[in-house]
């Protein structure tokens, strides 16, 4: 994947502003996981083009893959980095753009010189949204969350376990408190992933499988008896198949 990737930054040398990433887990592909070292790599490649790196963290930020950041795990800073989701605990909508020094430095300066970027949004500063973030970033900083969702990683990783010898279990993947199942052996057209849905949803679970992956990424505040009934219920949903 490097090297169709320096293939094409160097194809499009000059034309290529910047390169979009989901650090370690693409949420949207259906949970496809990657290993920190490419992301790593990446960084030295759009150093060397002259290309600006953004992290999407909005799903991936705030703990969810083990770190704070999913970038901390490649030893990397983007240039940009989107925020999102749980910044508030999910209690109010609010996102964050960050950037470099650098980057902000190229648009600061006197108003007269008419090359900043005046940029603003439609629900920007809302005050409950900031206060939720505020909250959220205290417990964060004083409850110690990532520490102690290394239990809970560890136990997902135990329940994980016991369903990938299920029939139809093609691959079972985990990135901290994000895990999926991805089946195998179903015609699209028979829409398994609903009668999953409808299935755990009967049994007091809410999943939304993606296509053939059913993925969990719980609340920070699950217990581990919760945890054990989300997966049992999954499992019986994929042995009702």
């Amino acid at each position: 994947a490097l090297e169709d990737m320096e293939r094409l930054l160097k194809e499009y040398d000059g034309r290529v502003s910047s390169v979009i990433i989901e650090p370690l887990v693409q949420c949207a592909g259906s949970m496809a996981m990657y290993n920190a070292s490419y992301i790593t790599e990446l960084r030295v490649l759009c150093d060397r083009y002259g290309v600006h790196l953004i992290a999407d963290e909005i799903a991936v930020g705030f703990g969810r893959t083990g770190t704070m950041f999913a970038c901390e795990q490649a030893g990397i800073t983007p240039d940009f980095m989107c925020l999102s989701k749980g910044i508030t605990g999910g209690y109010m909508p609010l996102s964050v753009t960050m950037i470099t020094d650098e980057i902000y430095a190229a648009f600061y300066c006197d108003y007269n010189e008419g090359k900043s970027f005046l940029d603003s949004h439609s629900y920007t500063g809302n005050t409950l949204a900031c206060a939720a973030a505020n909250a959220a970033l205290d417990i964060f900083e004083n409850e110690n969350v990532i520490e102690r969702n290394t239990g809970l990683i560890s136990e997902m990783k135990k329940l994980l376990d016991g369903i990938k010898l299920l029939k139809h279990v093609k691959e079972v993947r985990q990135r901290g408190m994000i895990c999926a199942i991805e089946l195998e052996g179903f015609d699209p057209q028979n829409r398994v992933n609903l009668k999953i849905y409808r299935y755990a949803l009967d049994h007091g679970v809410l999943i939304r499988p993606l296509g053939n992956v059913i993925y969990f990424m719980p609340p920070y505040t699950v217990t581990a008896e919760e945890l054990g009934k989300m997966f049992r219920v999954a499992a019986d949903a994929i042995k009702s198949l």
